[in-house]
């Protein structure tokens, strides 16, 4: 069974984030960078995976699979529209280990027929973050896709908070995802561990055990 190194997973703008998140218990990060030029976007990336090294913590690049080949990182994670122009064999011969985006069926089917080894479905709640052209898929749709994908790690991702991250586990995601609720916090490495805490407690039985 393939699985995750934590049940929380912050998406970071900067590598700097990686530090503060990692230092917190954070196990799980992805760098999302936009905008940038190649060289500033390069030297983020190599500070990505340095502090990643430093602190413990499985650094996942969004997009740029050919820099994640060229700097040595170990995980990537693509959008649906990033797979059109995706080297998928060349991803596998460098051993990147690979998530997809899904937010429906078709695209569910996609993911999986790239053999994955996460899918994300979102966005689970309505989220301010970016412009987003399917509604909020809610909870149910995470037990579906659940039952759709088996053992294969599944990321709720989108409008995910503090208060909400239990239920997502509950209904079936392997691992909770989120942007504001970390980095825009006013102490992002306390609610680091308040969702440790959260997601940790969602798995326990009435007498504690987990």
């Amino acid at each position: 069974m393939r699985t995750l190194p934590s049940r929380i997973y912050p998406v970071v703008d900067r590598a700097d984030w990686i530090a503060t998140l990692g230092q917190a218990g954070a196990k799980l990060i992805q760098l999302r960078l936009k905008d940038m030029a190649e060289n500033a976007l390069r030297l983020e990336i190599r500070r990505g995976v340095a502090l990643a090294h430093l602190h413990g913590v499985c650094l996942v690049l969004n997009d740029y699979w050919r820099l994640a080949i060229e700097e040595g990182i170990d995980f990537i994670h693509l959008g649906q529209e990033d797979l059109d122009e995706a080297d998928l064999p060349a991803i596998r011969r460098a051993g990147l280990r690979l998530g997809v985006s899904t937010h429906s069926h078709d695209e569910l089917q996609r993911a999986l027929d790239v053999r994955p080894d996460y899918v994300a479905l979102g966005p689970v709640w309505p989220t301010k973050l970016k412009k987003m052209p399917w509604g909020p898929q809610g909870v149910d749709r995470l037990r579906e896709w659940k039952r759709l994908v088996g053992d294969l790690p599944l990321v709720a991702i989108g409008g995910i908070t503090l208060a909400r991250a239990p239920s997502c586990i509950a209904a079936g995601a392997d691992c909770v995802s989120a942007v504001s609720d970390f980095i825009r916090m006013p102490d992002p490495a306390a609610q680091v561990r308040a969702w440790l805490h959260a997601t940790q407690v969602s798995q326990q039985g009435d007498d504690g055990t987990v």
